[in-house]
């Protein structure tokens, strides 16, 4: 019997981190073929080249399909997509994948959904059915969704609502956040080595800040994150690790008041292009709090029971466990969150709370249906599921 090739497109460093354990599930199967499309920022050096990752986990790079992600303007981006179209493309027609594997709404994930179309190669999709009402990811999670042969979501409100977009529900399935499962298997660092990895000492509370621009707040980036920074001048005794944020258009701003923020506070605060994710995990093991407006905030730091102050409207939309206290991007209004999530009582919460994504067993799941099916075959004539009125 022939190997199924399954292919996986990875297109940044964070999306990468969350399928691994997934890639390994097909590779060690004896049936499956895993072929790897590395592209978007893992292929530049202004975000560290973060391809190596990848092979440094024994992973085999089938395809490098590049894309011009320098320039983060809104045209930038579309020239990024058009490189990303004609060089996955490429990759698909040279390697035949009997299914490739997509997660999330990034950009350079929608390039790879469209030639996936075009060619005719059944999409896995990975995280669909959510919301996030202040980023262009919105859009395109959902056009992904529209695309894509089988759905795996992480919680059965996305399950739903990914029927309700129209999609067949037998073709839907719950399996949970698939970045809970390294949380649940991954052995992360001690202190002591994080400190080393980090040049940074862990001798009072540590927050973790990642802040991305909200891209359908035009012109907003540089002073939300302004707002985030007087906030965190108002706790001096807190240590901060920044980890730089993603290609979208306003990141430019951003990294250049984080570097700023650094210099002028070189004793307490570290800023990092790239932690991998025994890095970030790690991170999240020995922090105090999660600040900013990262996905990682609401999915995998609830699994440490520790609080997340959620900015703004990039995440709004999302499931949110307890652990997770919003505010407006003002400066009062994120200083009040910090101290609120640093409070007895409210790390007391944090302490007995459940994760809302679940079990960190989503890749075995996943694993499982994806091979079930392609045996089957994939018909790719869809048709639209109407919900009962």
């Amino acid at each position: 019997m022939r190997r199924f090739k399954i292919c996986v497109f990875t297109g940044t460093r964070a999306e990468y981190g969350l399928l691994r354990p997934l890639m390994r599930l097909i590779r060690a199967d004896k049936d499956s073929l895993l072929q790897v499309i590395a592209s978007g920022t893992h292929l530049s050096p202004k975000f560290g080249l973060t391809y190596r990752e990848i092979l440094k986990d024994g992973f085999k790079i089938d395809m490098k399909a590049r894309m011009r992600v320098g320039n983060d303007s809104p045209a930038g981006l579309c020239a990024a997509m058009s490189d990303g179209l004609v060089s996955i493309a490429r990759a698909y027609d040279r390697l035949g994948p009997d299914a490739v594997v997509i997660l999330g709404d990034r950009f350079e994930a929608l390039s790879a959904a469209i030639a996936s179309v075009l060619m005719r190669i059944p999409i896995i999709h990975l995280h669909g059915g959510e919301s996030t009402f202040g980023v262009i990811d919105e859009s395109i999670r959902h056009s992904i969704t529209k695309m894509s042969w089988l759905h795996f979501t992480s919680t059965e409100k996305y399950r739903k609502r990914v029927i309700q977009l129209g999609e067949e529900p037998s073709r839907v399935f719950k399996v949970g956040a698939v970045g809970l499962d390294s949380v649940r298997t991954l052995k992360l660092l001690e202190k002591p080595d994080l400190e080393r990895r980090l040049g940074i000492v862990f001798d009072g509370p540590v927050a973790a800040v990642t802040f991305h621009p909200a891209t359908l707040e035009s012109g907003s980036a540089g002073e939300q994150f302004l707002a985030l920074l007087n906030a965190l001048d108002l706790f001096p005794d807190l240590k901060l690790v920044f980890t730089m944020p993603n290609a979208d258009t306003g990141r430019g701003e951003i990294v250049k008041l984080v570097k700023r923020y650094v210099r002028a506070n070189s004793k307490r605060a570290r800023a990092f292009i790239s932690l991998g994710q025994l890095g970030y995990l790690s991170l999240l093991k020995h922090a105090a709090i999660v600040i900013g407006n990262s996905s990682s905030g609401i999915i995998e730091a609830p699994s440490f029971r520790i609080p997340t102050v959620n900015i703004g409207d990039r995440q709004r939309g999302r499931v949110q466990g307890p652990t997770v206290i919003d505010c407006a991007p003002r400066s009062a209004d994120i200083a009040a969150a910090i101290k609120r999530g640093l409070t007895i009582g409210f790390l007391k919460k944090c302490g007995v709370s459940k994760n809302p994504y679940g079990d960190g067993k989503a890749s075995p799941r996943i694993f499982a249906v994806l091979k079930a099916r392609i045996r089957k075959g994939a018909d790719l004539k869809k048709v639209f599921y109407d919900l009962r009125p």
